[in-house]
């Protein structure tokens, strides 16, 4: 893939970082815009933080290069030092200066007179709500508010691009989704390109207009957070944002037929092995048939008796196991509000044949 003819924002392109001859990240390419939040998500050791390392500058590439706003930052001739980039960065670990009131430490860094830097961190200070806290220590702060002095420093100096590996992790839930949203709402007034690292789907969904989704160091898929949650490319994709059925079948004609019905497979060879993929909140339990109501839809398929083995209150949901009778595998459902049947219990389910995912199985 060549690199983008756009200027804007942050492009990254085939990047590629190995340790031992162990390839920690392969082949890494992005175009992340200004104003725009990319995500870079997947589980612990899939190569996100490293990739935010290589771009900071922290470390360097063995392939591919770095390019900011037209500007090269790294590539095989060419390394900036990270201070060069003008590339904010912000942890988990806040790592405010404890010997340097709030203001210093918003202020360090900034660039211009004195006049200049008080006015930028007096009205960033004010943007973050820490205007009364000017002159109070570090450790004076609740984490909430660290974070945001965190925040209120790394954008002071004005960089063109944030990233941000896990900064909210550290924070309880009460606290998270204010000052989460918050930070996203600063960054995008000040036009800044983010890049974000979380190994969390919900974080990544609620906060980035684009996902990469990172496995073994590659990008596997990548797009709107919609996309990859309603078109994954694979059964580990489908499964990092939330819990599936899988139901196994073999394609003929370019059908498949499952206790659930027949299901289309347009273009997938005979005699391929597929994975019916389909969400818990897919799965219908059908209380009116009962096996002997009006036939169902052709969207609905056929229904299939299963054997409640347990129930649980999520909360605002219930979360019911079965144990299918056709080949004893266990599908969940979830039903909102409580619904708790009793182990032991028969009922019908059925699923919606448009929100399944038909994908072959992949060797290995």
């Amino acid at each position: 893939m060549g690199l983008s003819t756009e200027t804007d924002g942050l492009v990254v392109e085939g990047l590629s970082f190995a340790v031992e001859r162990r390839e920690i990240v392969s082949g890494v390419s992005l175009h992340v815009r200004s104003g725009q939040v990319t995500c870079l998500l997947g589980p612990s050791g899939c190569g996100k933080s490293t990739t935010l390392r290589i771009i900071a500058g922290v470390e360097r590439q063995d392939a591919g290069r770095v390019v900011l706003d037209g500007r090269t930052l790294s590539d095989e001739k060419r390394h900036l030092a990270p201070e060069d980039r003008h590339i904010g960065l912000i942890f988990q670990d806040f790592a405010l200066f404890p010997h340097l009131n709030v203001a210093q430490n918003v202020g360090f860094g900034v660039a211009g007179t004195n006049a200049e830097r008080e006015a930028r961190v007096g009205k960033i200070l004010e943007r973050v709500r820490l205007s009364e806290f000017a002159a109070a220590m570090p450790h004076e702060l609740s984490g909430g508010e660290q974070q945001r002095v965190a925040l209120a420093r790394s954008i002071a100096p004005r960089p063109r691009v944030m990233l941000m590996d896990e900064p909210f992790s550290g924070l309880d839930n009460r606290l998270r989704d204010g000052i989460r949203d918050e930070t996203l709402d600063i960054l995008k007034e000040e036009g800044t390109a983010v890049v974000l690292v979380t190994h969390e789907p919900e974080e990544a969904m609620r906060m980035a207009d684009e996902i990469a989704l990172m496995r073994d160091g590659r990008i596997v898929q990548q797009g709107a957070p919609y996309n990859l949650y309603n078109a994954p490319c694979d059964r580990m994709a489908a499964a990092f944002f939330s819990d599936i059925n899988v139901i196994r079948a073999t394609v003929r004609g370019a059908l498949t037929s499952t206790a659930f019905g027949e299901f289309l497979a347009p273009g997938v060879p005979d005699g391929t092995e597929v994975e019916i993929i389909i969400r818990p909140q897919h799965v219908r339990i059908d209380f009116d048939r009962g096996g002997k109501g009006p036939n169902p839809t052709p969207e609905d398929g056929v229904p299939a008796r299963g054997v409640v083995t347990r129930a649980r209150f999520m909360g605002h949901e219930s979360l019911v196991e079965f144990r299918m009778d056709y080949d004893g595998s266990i599908m969940k459902a979830t039903v909102p509000s409580v619904f708790l049947p009793k182990p032991g219990t028969a009922l019908w389910l059925m699923i919606r044949r448009g929100r399944c995912f038909v994908l072959p199985v992949k060797p290995g």
